[in-house]
């Protein structure tokens, strides 16, 4: 049996949620590994509808849930979410969820820079949730965050202080704001380290543990590879790596653990936020798919943008996580188009290009150059195996195999659990 790897391969709202309940129900441990509470899942289990953007999308089915050392946690969030969960009859405890006592912490200056950040870039802007996971991973990486693990050594932690207020005064200062209140955060974090602290555990010693036992590991990724920090449309990207690879340092398990990597990816393309988007259709088409298939952020409630498919986005982040097999949702969202576009290559400058150009101008220039195969009018939602999908879907997908060089391992053809294709199985590689 394989451990899974489960990521992104487009712009994120791929619909990762319901492919992760579906395979968590068959995992003995789910990781996050990166991002933080920018990131929505939305799981539609029964007559009940969960919508996470911090927790791993385990914690549901009561299945081992781990927070990994690269996701940047907002302990007051953390709060809020299992409060509501614990509301919706969601059991969270110790023993169901753990965070990695290295997570780095997102403080309330985070957030503030974030949006007065935002507020001041004029065309610039990115188009950030405002939550303060660029702050907080930059202070990682500058070597100042407060971590997990400083929330039990509190009365210590005036020299890290130190560091963090001398930057972010300045940075403060900059933007005509007041000084960080060292006593008020000092107190708030007094507050919260009772809440956060019972789940804090050495994370990479209950995985390695794990995978040694031979269990099910599921490393849930966030976003999409096309917000990677490295190899998205930079800078209109989150602040992390969101491929694949970032599961083992992401969680403290080794890059052999990562098992079968799924890449989630939309029937069609959909992007919130600023940036580059080759395929966006901003006519009557775009809005029907926007319509039909409920295109709002679960987190930001943002309406997203919409356009045909991008087999060459798709392509290419299927070679740069090593993607085994993608899972495709919603196509029910395409029945009843009369034609269905699916975009193959770019014109720039003219010249073809079989790859997105790596500059912001160039990526935003970009003409599609499209293939048109026909639709069909029959319907494909609630479909749950190949005998029940029109001729003409199947053609569909076929192409996009073709097309990306992957082959499709799952089709999602609703929101409901249920409603899955399963052509291989992922746990058994």
């Amino acid at each position: 049996m394989a451990n899974v790897t489960v990521i992104g391969a487009q712009w994120g709202d791929e619909g990762k949620g319901k492919i992760v309940d579906w395979l968590a129900e068959r995992a003995q441990v789910v990781v996050r590994f990166q991002g933080g509470h920018n990131a929505g899942h939305t799981l539609v289990v029964g007559d009940k509808t969960y919508k996470l953007s911090l927790l791993p999308s385990g914690i549901v089915r009561g299945t081992l849930s781990v927070i990994g050392n690269g996701v940047v946690l907002d302990p007051w969030h953390f709060r809020d979410e299992v409060a509501k969960l614990t509301g919706q009859g969601v059991t969270i405890t110790p023993d169901n969820l753990q965070i990695a006592e290295t997570t780095p912490l997102i403080l309330p200056f985070h957030r503030d820079l974030d949006g007065l950040r935002e507020d001041a870039s004029g065309a610039g802007k990115i188009g950030t949730t405002r939550r303060g996971i660029g702050p907080a991973y930059e202070d990682k990486v500058g070597r100042r965050a407060i971590r997990v693990c400083d929330l039990a050594h509190l009365d210590d932690l005036g020299p890290q202080l130190d560091r963090l207020c001398a930057h972010h005064d300045a940075l403060r200062a900059g933007f005509g704001e007041a000084p960080i209140d060292r006593d008020r955060l000092l107190a708030d974090l007094r507050e919260i380290a009772d809440v956060i602290l019972p789940f804090a555990s050495p994370v990479w010693r209950t995985l390695d543990a794990a995978n040694k036992r031979g269990d099910r590991i599921l490393f849930e990724g966030a976003q999409g590879v096309l917000l990677d920090v490295d190899h998205g449309t930079y800078p209109f990207v989150t602040s992390s790596n969101t491929i694949a690879g970032t599961a083992s340092g992401g969680s403290g398990l080794g890059p052999s653990a990562a098992g079968f990597v799924l890449g989630i990816v939309k029937a069609y393309t959909t992007r919130v936020g600023s940036g580059p988007f080759p395929t966006e259709l901003e006519d009557e088409t775009g809005q029907r798919l926007g319509e039909r298939g409920h295109e709002f952020g679960t987190v930001t409630g943002r309406k997203r943008r919409c356009g045909w498919f991008d087999a060459v986005l798709v392509r290419q982040s299927a070679a740069v996580c090593g993607i085994t097999g993608i899972a495709l949702t919603k196509v029910d969202v395409l029945d009843g188009f009369d034609e269905i576009r699916i975009c193959t290559g770019y014109r720039l400058n003219g010249e073809v290009y079989d790859y997105l150009p790596p500059h912001a101008r160039d990526q935003a220039a970009v003409e599609p150059i499209y293939e048109t195969i026909e639709g069909w009018s029959e319907s494909t939602a609630g479909a749950r195996s190949w005998a029940e999908l029109p001729a003409q879907a199947i053609k569909y997908i076929r192409r996009i195999e073709e097309l990306i060089q992957c082959p499709v391992a799952l089709v999602s053809t609703s929101p409901e659990r249920e409603d899955t294709i399963l052509v291989r199985d992922p746990f058994r590689g």
